[in-house]
């Protein structure tokens, strides 16, 4: 496995972020895709150790095109200069939520988890519905010691409680959330070793795992829309 390899030809789009420069590239581009493809092998090795419901992923399956969809976008630039994943029981789809890992070179890089999609909104409903009637257990996993030392929960959020819910519920800080996820950022340095990397992020994702285990009890039974 070869990081560097896949930070310097990120670092490389960032500063030619055109299709000539890309397809002029495409062997470069193959070398470092096939590199993160190998990352995620180990990381998923080592997910495994806790969480053997991701083992029977390939990795080609998990990864993110960087192809840009600039149609309503004010930044045309057509690539994304990030190699990006998503470890879960069913691949890379949103739901059920799982390990997301991203690598974008200038301190960019981050591990993360949870429902990261508000446009889904009958995942939204199951999940407010759960926290209603789980509030305890969600109290204890998000304000678990160990939890609240690399976590902070996020997510794009109304102003209000939405109607239906009770205002004065003991969470209804989080009802007002319409997606719930976590980051962990990484700084460049931290991807030097690959091995000593994937253990690191493997221990993040180890902590992380009780609150996408919470949200996957709320989310039983969703189905993704139909294109």
């Amino acid at each position: 496995m070869n990081i560097q390899c896949i930070m310097d030809y990120l670092s490389a789009l960032s500063i030619n972020n055109n299709r000539e420069w890309y397809h002029a590239n495409k062997d470069e581009y193959k070398e470092a895709n096939a590199e993160f493809e190998k990352l995620l092998q180990t990381l998923m090795l080592e997910i495994g150790k806790f969480d053997n419901s991701i083992l029977q992923n390939n990795p080609k399956d998990l990864t993110f095109k960087i192809v840009r969809d600039t149609r309503f976008s004010h930044d045309k630039s057509p690539y994304n200069p990030a190699f990006r994943a998503h470890i879960s029981a069913k691949g890379k789809l949103p739901v059920p939520v799982g390990y997301y890992l991203m690598i974008k070179p200038g301190n960019q890089s981050f591990l993360g988890g949870g429902l990261f999609a508000p446009m889904f909104k009958d995942a939204t409903r199951m999940i407010r519905d759960y926290i209603v009637q789980n509030g305890e257990e969600w109290e204890k996993i998000v304000h678990g010691p160990e939890f609240e030392k690399y976590f902070t929960v996020q997510g794009t959020a109304l102003k209000n409680v939405p109607a239906g819910y009770d205002k004065e519920h003991p969470q209804a800080k989080y009802l007002k959330f319409k997606s719930w996820y976590l980051e962990y950022p990484l700084k460049d340095e931290e991807l030097n070793d690959a091995k000593v990397f994937s253990k690191n992020a493997a221990e993040i994702f180890r902590i992380m795992k009780p609150f996408n285990d919470y949200l996957n009890k709320a989310l039983v039974g969703f189905q993704m829309p139909a294109r």
